[in-house]
């Protein structure tokens, strides 16, 4: 395979992030699982490269945080888990997948927390296991020759 989004791509619709914890769950259990931790390893990596943490909890995207850590560790990209997750306790427990909650506490967090992070984050995210890209498509690969 050339490339992760030939998996991602198919997903890409029928998951939806936009209408709510309840919504996003449903559709992301409609399809198979190791597209969907793709999908959201896909975005979260997306959403945190363009603006950091805070972008990715304030908007959207942000219900998937917890999928987006298993769909890091699928691939490989283990401290990148840990580091989103380290973010996602920032903003309490459970984690608030509601977009509302999660703003409100976002609202709370230092910035300098969420810089810290991100600058980890951006430290390891083309490096760990080859680098995301690398990494997104030998996981890409293996489920796509798995039987």
């Amino acid at each position: 395979m050339d490339d992760y989004w030939q998996v991602v791509e198919p997903v890409w619709d029928a998951i939806d992030i936009y209408s709510g914890p309840e919504v996003f769950r449903t559709t992301f259990e409609s399809v198979p699982k190791p597209a969907a931790l793709l999908f959201s390893a896909h975005f979260c990596q997306s959403e945190i490269c363009n603006g950091g943490f805070h972008q990715f909890f304030y908007n959207s995207t942000g219900v998937l945080a917890p999928e987006a850590a298993e769909g890091f560790r699928a691939i490989g990209q283990t401290q990148i888990a840990s580091i989103l997750e380290s973010a996602m306790q920032l903003l309490g427990s459970p984690y608030p997948r509601n977009r509302d909650k999660r703003q409100i506490q976002l609202a709370s967090v230092p910035k300098q927390a969420l810089n810290t992070l991100d600058g980890r984050f951006y430290k390891l995210i083309n490096k760990e296991a080859g680098g995301f890209i690398f990494a997104a498509t030998e996981y890409a690969t293996n489920i796509a020759s798995s039987p």
